[in-house]
């Protein structure tokens, strides 16, 4: 298959691209786009037949639940059972990166819910995305990458990992924000954190007046993305450490890179070191694979990194 590349960068042919875009995913093609987290991989989220083709081009496992992309805060009652609780947190939160898990309608299919009874929705802020979703309508966009691979936030990192598997990438510059969204189950009465980003606890149980609960160990199919199997993991092993001290490194180890926050960038002198952030986690975990290097270490004193970063490295290490 020929993956078109759409320039939604240059102002003059944007709209195009975009429609371009709309236009192959009406007709039951897979279309990868931006969003302000990472780039998506967009399917009709109305047809069985199309989110099938998201799960065979990234190697995703059926029972990993995709999130449903909506145009709008008021497109969330088509797809789910809203209540005044979610109805506050979307109405703070979206547009941005918060994904709700909700009581599902049978308007989004089984093969997008992987068979659950609740459905995973959101509304991004990325123009690119808000402009595609009012041409084609509701989309699951799963991170656009192949399964377990850290997750593109470039149109670049979409080439390189799913060229010739799907049909066309939006080009539409670097994610602004760089990890996935963060997660909210309100389908089970409570409200519980299923994935932590950059929206924080505190932020959002603020606006619910309530406090959220924290996700145990996902039993059977997950309710959220990011919950099971291996995740944002380069082929470079990587390493975190979090303690008082950082970690003696034998200089005859072979090559390292060190990732750490801004306090300890002149700790480890002789070594490749870099500012740890959310924004470029991914496509440093992407670069680190061609420079030669034995080992990815991340260091940072406890309580220095926020929650959202912290559970995509451990993800990483831990693969």
């Amino acid at each position: 298959m020929f993956t078109e590349i759409l320039d939604a960068l240059d102002p003059s042919l944007a709209d195009a691209a975009i429609a371009r875009g709309a236009a192959l995913l009406r007709a039951g093609e897979v279309v990868a786009f931006p969003t302000e987290t990472v780039y998506g991989l967009g399917a009709d989220a109305m047809s069985a037949e199309a989110i099938a083709r998201v799960f065979i081009a990234k190697g995703r496992p059926s029972d990993n639940p995709l999130i449903v992309h909506l145009a709008d805060v008021a497109e969330l009652d088509r797809c789910a059972v809203v209540d005044p609780r979610s109805l506050r947190l979307a109405r703070a939160f979206m547009p941005g990166p918060l994904t709700l898990v909700l009581p599902a309608r049978d308007t989004v299919p089984m093969v997008a819910r992987a068979g659950l009874p609740t459905v995973a929705l959101r509304v991004p802020a990325h123009p690119v995305a808000r402009k595609l979703l009012a041409l084609a309508g509701p989309l699951v966009a799963p991170s656009a990458n192949l399964s377990g691979r850290p997750s593109p936030t470039t149109a670049r990192h979409v080439r390189d990992d799913l060229s010739g598997r799907i049909a066309a990438v939006i080009d539409g510059g670097p994610c602004d924000l760089g990890i996935e969204s963060t997660v909210v189950d309100l389908s089970r009465g409570g409200a519980t954190l299923l994935r932590p980003g950059v929206l924080t606890a505190r932020m959002l149980e603020d606006v619910l007046g309530e406090p959220l609960a924290a996700a145990g160990a996902p039993e059977g199919a997950p309710r959220s993305p990011g919950m099971k199997y291996r995740h944002y993991a380069p082929s470079v092993p990587v390493r975190l450490v979090i303690a008082p001290a950082p970690p003696p490194i034998d200089p005859a180890g072979g090559r390292r890179l060190l990732l750490t926050t801004a306090r300890h960038l002149d700790r480890f002198p002789g070594h490749d070191v870099r500012l740890l952030s959310e924004h470029d986690l991914y496509a440093t975990f992407r670069e680190s694979e061609g420079m030669g290097i034995v080992e990815t270490i991340i260091y940072a004193e406890p309580g220095e990194i926020e929650a959202g970063l912290l559970d995509r490295i451990n993800k990483a290490a831990n693969s």
